[in-house]
């Protein structure tokens, strides 16, 4: 389980980092995600999400949920303001792998010695998208790295829409100059392949590029993140995804001194 430290003490001003320690807390998490997720950005819902207004599935049940809290909220108010679902191979290798393994082929990231982590199901409500919920977002995922001894984290990260050419520059940027090394390199399953290098390097514009990236992914490309090979395109969720492979020696690095 997690130390004490890690769930309790981990604030600033009214907002609070932790895992969901109670179903309701959990409950609440899965509703910020349909608001963010198929409200707000379109995904389809299940006939039972749509219900409940929840977005859930079968990894919910055994992964770490970790929330932000904004104490300061009123009792009529959803207090869950920021999330990050969490799954670890000693957890995944008990419970049917790791939902990352539907879109790309993992076997190198499951080749890393040790803990690893996979991140998913990002969001943070609309009034709290700024670097202060960002950090303390962080924050709590690199406690939770130094409390478990992961040394290496993956995911997906998403483009809204379905249509890979409008993000032409920044997925030809991300295969350019941050393509993971071979060793630790993700590839989209071959029948969700799409190619990402549309532009040639000598012909792309790096700094406008940059300057396009979403902010989640220059989150991690700040953190030396790599990019797998090949991009996804999620109809269900309305996006275009990109595999992420981040060694987590930097975020704790970053974050180290700032967990209490």
């Amino acid at each position: 389980m997690p130390t004490d430290k890690f769930t309790s003490s981990i604030t600033a001003g009214s907002l609070e980092v932790c895992l969901a320690q109670t179903t309701e807390e959990t409950l609440a998490a899965q509703s910020l995600r349909y608001k963010v997720f198929y409200e707000e950005m379109a995904a389809s819902p299940s006939v039972e999400m749509a219900k409940v207004k929840r977005d859930f599935d079968q990894f919910d049940e055994y992964c770490d949920h970790l929330i932000v809290v904004d104490h300061d909220r009123s009792e009529n108010e959803e207090k869950v303001v920021g999330t990050y679902r969490l799954l670890r191979r000693s957890v995944a290798d008990t419970h049917g792998g790791f939902y990352s393994s539907w879109e790309y082929n993992i076997d190198s990231v499951l080749q890393h010695p040790g803990e690893i982590l996979e991140l998913g199901r990002s969001c943070v409500e609309a009034p709290y998208r700024n670097r202060a919920t960002m950090t303390l977002l962080w924050r709590g995922i690199a406690a939770y790295v130094l409390n478990y001894k992961v040394p290496l984290m993956f995911g997906c990260a998403s483009f809204e829409g379905t249509d890979p050419s409008e993000h032409a520059m920044i997925l030809s940027y991300l295969y350019h100059f941050h393509l993971a090394p071979k060793e630790l390199r993700p590839v989209a399953q071959p029948k969700h392949f799409v190619k990402m290098n549309y532009i040639t390097k000598e012909n792309l514009d790096r700094r406008v590029a940059i300057r396009a990236i979403p902010p989640l992914i220059k989150g991690y490309l700040r953190l030396n993140g790599f990019v797998g090979d090949g991009a996804v395109i999620d109809r269900q969720w309305n996006s275009v995804d990109v595999s992420i492979v981040v060694k987590t020696d930097l975020v704790t690095q970053k974050y180290r001194n700032k967990l209490t």
